[in-house]
């Protein structure tokens, strides 16, 4: 058997970042102070945003569909931006900050007003962290959190439902989709039968989008894993620029004393932000 301590984990996020820049990717999800031996982290204002946005709305799939907006979205968002509020969420400014928090409300607002694919059954992962062995030969683990499963009774199958909550739209070659399609195959028993994009930040509606094909999902998501995989074995990420890109820049500036630490996050992580606000305009690039 596997062992799923020695085995490459790897996700939407992580693939991601090794396929942009396997140097990012190293200082993201290798990379230890060697002081603190702790993992680093960069937070930014799109970055919270969107994490505050989708711990509200994650917190609507554990409640029976009847109490799921008994309480407004709007005093829960007031709560979870407690955490974000000033440095801790990589704000420079109050009206940096400001402008973010409006957005975020806004957001939850439009979901409020137009709630009925939130408002049926759903389904909730019974896993922590949703992981399946994505090879065992290969010693892979592909893991991932789905941000919604809507239940449909009419084909007793489930609808995928991710929430956007920066401006760019989703790259049509992204893993994201495949790689959920995969995860919720395998971490729960219905089958996928639709899945949809929302906006949050334009749309009052869901975008549709066509489900990938399972087999070909495996095969391209298999492929990256095993890239990161050899990568890891070798110890070899390389930036393809060569001198630094907009995905490992940022990085590196913790490492080159650039930026300003702000403490250690529940999960260990030292936590820093970039001392300028270039990043706030970078929605397309954090989310």
């Amino acid at each position: 058997m596997p062992d799923k301590y020695t085995a490459t984990w790897v996700s939407h996020t992580s693939i991601s970042d090794f396929l942009r820049c396997p140097r990012a990717y190293y200082l993201k999800n290798v990379y230890k102070d060697p002081k603190t031996n702790h993992k680093i982290k960069l937070v930014g204002p799109a970055l919270s945003l969107g994490s505050v946005v989708h711990e509200v709305l994650e917190s609507l799939s554990v409640l029976p569909k009847h109490s799921r907006f008994a309480e407004s979205l709007i005093a829960k968002f007031e709560k979870a931006w407690a955490k974000v509020s000033g440095k801790n969420g990589g704000f420079t400014s109050s009206d940096s900050e400001h402008k973010y928090k409006t957005r975020g409300q806004d957001m939850l607002r439009r979901v409020m007003n137009n709630s009925a694919p939130l408002s049926g059954l759903a389904v909730k992962i019974q896993m922590d962290l949703p992981q399946f062995w994505l090879s065992e030969e290969d010693n892979i683990i592909l893991c991932g959190k789905v941000d919604w499963l809507e239940y449909l009774p009419d084909t007793d199958s489930v609808h995928i439902i991710d929430f956007k909550t920066g401006r760019a739209e989703e790259d049509p070659d992204s893993l994201q989709l495949p790689i959920y399609h995969l995860l919720v195959q395998h971490c729960q028993k219905y089958k996928v039968s639709k899945a949809s994009y929302w906006y949050l930040d334009s749309s009052d509606k869901l975008t549709p989008k066509e489900l990938p094909d399972l087999e070909s999902a495996r095969k391209n998501i298999l492929d990256a894993a095993r890239q990161v995989k050899l990568a890891r074995q070798l110890q070899r990420f390389k930036c393809p620029q060569g001198d630094g890109c907009s995905s490992c820049r940022p990085m590196e500036a913790i490492l080159n004393k650039q930026a300003e630490y702000i403490g250690v996050d529940g999960y260990k992580y030292d936590v820093y932000i970039l001392g300028s606000t270039k990043e706030e305009n970078r929605d397309g690039v954090l989310l």
